[in-house]
């Protein structure tokens, strides 16, 4: 392997975002793991994608197949160049380039035991029961973990057998629980109640362990403790009664425990029910009968030397006579015979929906497998979606579903060659190529979406592709680092699929963009999917759905958890409004006073970036540019105009003479000694002037005790790192705004700092501290005093002389760049004011993560997550009806947590009489023939008159064209030039859309 330090640089950007996922110690064995994935059809080359992208040691891929046209409908590494030639052979260079610190090779002799044993975890894909149950025994004896995955048309199952003894070290990889407490009786058992600004979220059962508390000291020295939920707040632990009274403060910290598991071998788990994991609430009872129904398949397979034929109802009877037979011993009460004919109709079939979703799904118990972290499926999971299916039963001919010597063969079997030239002819527009969205491009391709004569595909992202990106967005290699993300992606799935039609955009989805996303781009659709990675980008599409009538595939991950909905117009509710008041949001005065958690310190942190070096620099530039700047910051209030021009000023004006304007690097230096002083002590001084240590409330209760930690402030010491590590970063990045080069050079940074004067500092009586953000929102909205209005005064006057200054240069926070001082700055200003009020710091990893507000994406969830949207998507194309098709789903790869359940119908409202939804709209005739274009009080009497509804309020986007105004009923301007004038050329929003045809849309 290579040690040079840009390759090892190279592995740590490819491995980030798994690491925030799994951790360093799973990543550490994991890069000792070496795995044999067998069979190379299209599940089996996902698996061995994901686990590649994972960061094992090693894979080996195992098949004795020749290429057929059948599996390049799943298989995304092969091509008809390669019909007749060995899979593995073939997918083997295409593997090898995913990931290069993974060393993969190839076998394509048979499946043997020599070659088993020299590997720690061994998947089977597309093999027989006697193989499974043969090598699953030698697995077994040789504590080897042994994966069985196999698909067949649109039912799937899935194995797990990781012998006698597993050790998970961390059963579901959720982030420790710390608490603040907010008293402990003493008692037997002593009951600890937590503040309330946070749930406790432990089970019982659950360990802790304390620190911090004062008075009932004896619980800081004691081991993990078992407690007992009392509440949600609340939960009990050992006998108190004896232990000194409870003062205050104290932290409570859960411990995560190790889990040791048993499992069965494949012969015996085969006759053990309970094993079975249930997970989709549509059809609660069918995994039993799949359980029976792949055992059937096998004795098929077997006896007749070939899978059942293609809607074959001979071949059906006869796996259902089979399934029969094998229920005598297995006694279910409730036997699904229909499934069992669907899954003998389909089983020729090799999906690429179906395949990445199990492909997912078995990656990730490779990775449980390799890492010891998170809970592996415990034994067996099977799962279907013959809901798929057409939803009228109509039986067709054999022909129609017989191969056709064409890349769809594996996918004619299942739907038949018209529902594949329906496929084609889809037009779709697709939103976000990074993580899913590759997933949903390289399923597209697959699948012949848009690949048509007069289908189409039309993606947009408006990102450029990163490091970061390329071990979980696969399309993406080292050679297209800093290039279009949807145009690298729209060429490799033309190279996957040389038939499909496919348009790359970079614009960003939004109100901008509505010129080219316009009224006629949306209604040529036949659907959206969305792969975005912000609520708001979603709430803005799913609304444009909404508004043209369209259906919308939603999907989106975090970590190892996964959900997919499923939007139809008049049928389900839609994605929806963004929530507010989630709950997570941190009060303002916490991050400004009273920080008891390191995401506190963190969000401070952040907060105190973009202050300094982006928005102040930002508002310097609007400043110079814009002769409107000063007298528009004026009208946001007194408080916060002060707060804007006194930034302006102090940035334009030297230091000489009472500004911060950096003349040379030593400035540089000096400012931040500088700002290290006002925030870690002068501003501690500050607070502890107002609300001394041991300061008490009305009701004669300590201030400083809950949520509120007591802080102490800090004295700068050159030889402290943090310390040192906050003047340079500050230093450099202040230079940086300002275009002056800066330095890593310490030794100099400390020659420098020998001579700067810091500036006494003596706490003042007339500061008020806000203890709330109600009152530091008043405070805001009020009316300055006259000393305030003086100051603005002079400070305008000041401004009017500085328009000839340079432009500064504002920085935008970049997470992935460890050159360029941000995350250093991050990291030594929230370990700093973590320091101030003795709260435990983070690391440079964990403080990345939570500042860089990092949603981290793994291949596993995301393979598995776009396979389940592309599900919906064949419902979609066969314009299914009935709303117990369709399904919503949420996942948890970590746990092996899977639940699919039925959309939500729209909800319905009642006006006038009538019921409406959502999806309700009326279509206005706004210009007839030649005639004049109705006026606003024409609209207004003709849905009156039309449906017996008077508008009270009427709107375009955000602004009010009508809400009560007699006036405006008087004026009789053409309507659109009546929303030209009222809405100020505002762009169209979800209310009201004029159409080219000189209709209009009028929205409930």
């Amino acid at each position: 392997m290579r040690s040079d330090r840009g390759y090892m640089w190279f592995i740590y950007l490819l491995f980030y975002l798994y690491r925030y996922v799994l951790g360093h110690d799973a990543m550490h064995r994991m890069g000792s793991a070496k795995v044999l994935i067998a069979g190379l059809r299209g599940l089996g080359v996902e698996i061995a994608k994901n686990v590649i992208l994972s960061g094992v040691k090693s894979v080996t891929v195992q098949d004795e197949g020749r290429t057929e046209w059948s599996d390049l409908s799943s298989q995304f590494f092969l091509q008809e160049c390669h019909l007749g030639q060995n899979r593995a052979t073939c997918s083997l260079p295409h593997l090898a380039a995913l990931n290069p610190h993974v060393l993969v090779s190839e076998h394509t002799g048979p499946l043997n035991k020599d070659l088993v044993l020299q590997h720690q975890v061994v998947v089977l894909t597309d093999s027989s029961l006697e193989d499974q149950k043969r090598f699953g025994d030698l697995c077994h004896l040789n504590r080897i973990q042994f994966i069985v995955a196999d698909t067949k048309g649109l039912c799937g199952q899935l194995f797990c057998d990781f012998g006698e003894e597993f050790e998970v070290m961390d059963p579901d990889g959720e982030t420790p629980v710390s608490l603040m407490i907010d008293r402990i009786t003493k008692d037997n058992p002593g009951v600890v109640l937590c503040t309330d600004d946070q749930k406790h979220g432990l089970s019982d059962g659950s360990k802790v362990i304390f620190s911090e508390v004062q008075g009932m000291t004896e619980l800081n020295t004691m081991g993990p403790v078992e407690i007992k939920v009392c509440g949600q707040y609340s939960f009990s632990i050992c006998d108190t009664s004896a232990f000194s009274d409870y003062e205050r403060g104290g932290v409570v910290t859960e411990v995560k425990q190790p889990l040791k598991l048993q499992f069965k071998p494949l012969s015996e788990a085969l006759r053990d029910h309970q094993l079975l994991i249930p997970n989709d609430y549509g059809k609660i009872a069918r995994h039993n009968t799949l359980h029976l129904a792949f055992q059937a398949l096998h004795s098929f397979v077997k006896q007749q030397q070939r899978l059942p034929h293609s809607w074959s109802q001979a071949d059906a009877d006869h796996l259902v006579a089979i399934v029969r037979e094998l229920n005598e011993a297995a006694q279910l009460e409730e036997l699904d015979e229909a499934a069992v004919r669907s899954l003998s109709y389909t089983a020729r079939g090799d999906l690429a929906p179906l395949n990445a979703f199990f492909g997912g799904v078995a990656a990730q118990e490779v990775i449980k497998a390799c890492s010891g972290k998170f809970t592996p499926l415990q034994q067996w999971l099977y799962f279907d979606a013959l809901e798929c299916l057409p939803e009228d039963e109509q039986q067709l001919a054999e022909s129609f579903f017989q191969p056709r010597s064409s890349r769809y063969d594996g996918q004619i079997p299942v739907f038949g060659s018209e529902f594949q030239e329906k496929l084609g002819s889809q037009k779709y527009f697709l939103v976000g190529a990074g993580a899913i969205g590759c997933e949903l491009l390289k399923n597209f391709a697959l699948i012949g979406l848009g690949a048509g004569e007069d289908g189409h595909i039309t993606v947009t992202d408006m990102d450029f592709i990163e490091r970061s990106n390329l071990n979980r967005q696969f399309l993406f290699r080292s050679k297209d680092i800093g290039k279009p993300k949807s145009e690298v992606a729209a060429k490799a799935v033309c190279e996957m699929n040389p038939q499909v039609n496919i348009t790359a955009h970079q614009n960003r989805l939004d109100s901008d963009s509505e010129g080219v996303y316009s009224y006629d781009f949306f209604m040529a659709l036949d659907g959206v999917a969305a792969a975005l990675d912000n609520v708001d980008a979603r709430v803005y599409l799913d609304g444009r759905c909404v508004q043209h009538q369209r259906p919308m595939l939603e999907g989106g991950t975090l970590g190892c958890k996964g959900h997919t909905l499923v939007v139809v117009p008049h049928l389900t509710e839609s994605y929806g409004p963004a929530k507010t008041g989630s709950g997570h949001d941190i009060p303002l005065c916490t991050l400004k006073n009273f920080p008891h958690r390191i995401e506190h310190t963190l969000q401070w942190a952040r907060d105190q970036f973009e202050g300094l070096y982006k928005q102040t620099p930002e508002n310097v530039n609007l400043f110079l540019s814009d002769p409107k700047f000063v007298e528009r910051t004026l009208t946001h209030g007194d408080t916060e105009a002060l707060e804007i021009l006194e930034g302006v000023w102090r940035s334009l004006q030297d230091m000489g003479a009472g500004g911060q304007h950096p003349k040379s690097w030593e400035d540089c230096v000096n400012w931040a000694r500088c700002k290290w002083e006002s925030l870690y002590s002068n501003d501690i001084h500050q607070l502890l002037h107002c609300f001394p240590p041991g300061e008490v409330t009305t009701n004669g209760l300590p201030f400083w005790s809950g949520t509120k930690r007591c802080p102490h402030p800090l004295t700068f010491d050159p030889d402290n790192s943090t310390h040192m590590d906050y003047v340079l970063a500050a230093a450099n990045l202040y230079g940086q705004i300002y275009g002056i080069k800066g330095t890593r050079d310490r030794t100099k940074v400390r020659a420098i700092l020998e001579n700067v004067k810091v500036p006494s500092f003596i706490p003042e009586s007339s500061v008020k501290i806000h203890l709330t953000d109600n009152e530091m929102e008043e405070e805001r909205k009020k009316e300055g005093d006259d000393a305030v209005k003086a100051r603005l005064d002079e400070l305008k006057r000041k401004l009017s002389s500085m328009k000839g200054s340079s432009q500064m240069y504002p920085l935008d926070f970049e997470k992935d760049d460890d050159t360029n001082f941000h995350v250093d700055y991050i990291v030594a200003a929230s370990n700093l004011r973590a320091e101030n009020y003795d709260i435990p710091p983070a690391d440079r990893h964990q403080s990345k993560r939570i500042a860089g507000r990092i949603i981290p994406a793994i291949a596993t969830t995301t393979a598995a997550v776009a396979g389940l949207m592309c599900l919906e998507l064949f419902k979609l194309v066969q314009s299914h009806k009935k709303i117990s098709s369709y399904r919503t789903a949420y996942l948890n790869l970590a746990v092996q947590y899977f639940v699919l359940s039925q959309p939500s119908r729209p909800q319905r409202f009642e006006v006038a009489g009538n019921k409406y939804t959502q999806w309700d709209d009326f279509l206005v005739e706004g210009r007839r023939d030649d005639q004049q274009e109705m006026t606003l009080a024409d609209l207004i009497q003709f849905i009156k008159e039309k449906h017996g509804l008077t508008i009270c309020s009427l709107f375009y986007g955000f602004a009010i064209l009508y809400n009560g105004h007699e006036d405006r009923l008087k004026m009789r301007y053409e309507f659109t030039r009546a929303v030209q004038h009222m809405a100020n050329h505002r762009k169209p929003g979800s209310f009201v859309c004029s159409e080219p045809n000189g209709r209009m849309r009028c929205f409930l």
